[in-house]
């Protein structure tokens, strides 16, 4: 348990630290639409679709049972959930319908929905196709 924990708190570690980094991109920030989130959070919906993909996909059956669980734990729980941010997705979303662009909070939660889970199909599309 105290390996699992430690693998998960490493992979947030991780995350949060590429979060961080990449709100450091610029982006034309002429816009109010918050770019930099949205690319974070569907970067995140395709990094979790090929881990997710792979570990289904592929024999594990060398790697240790406990060895894999610490593994997927450290980077979907951990890497995955600590880069993407739904909290900050919620957070902007409020902002923007507060400061009067509801349409453009309209289209974040929409883009953000509908990409976010298309890419989920994507290792699908580009690895066995």
């Amino acid at each position: 348990m105290i390996i699992e924990v430690l693998a998960v708190g490493l992979g947030g570690f991780i995350g949060s630290i590429l979060r961080y980094l990449i709100g450091f991109i610029p982006i034309n920030e002429s816009t109010s639409f918050p770019i930099n989130t949205f690319i974070i959070n569907i970067l995140g919906a395709v990094l979790i679709s090929f881990i997710a993909f792979y570990i289904t996909n592929y024999n594990m059956h060398e790697i240790n049972p406990s060895t894999l669980k610490s593994l997927i734990l450290f980077l979907k729980v951990g890497v995955c959930g600590g880069f993407t941010t739904f909290s900050t997705f919620a957070l902007e979303t409020g902002d923007l319908i507060k400061n009067g662009n509801v349409e453009i909070a309209f289209l974040y939660v929409l883009l953000s929905v509908v990409v976010g889970v298309s890419v989920i199909f994507l290792p699908e599309l580009l690895i066995r196709n």
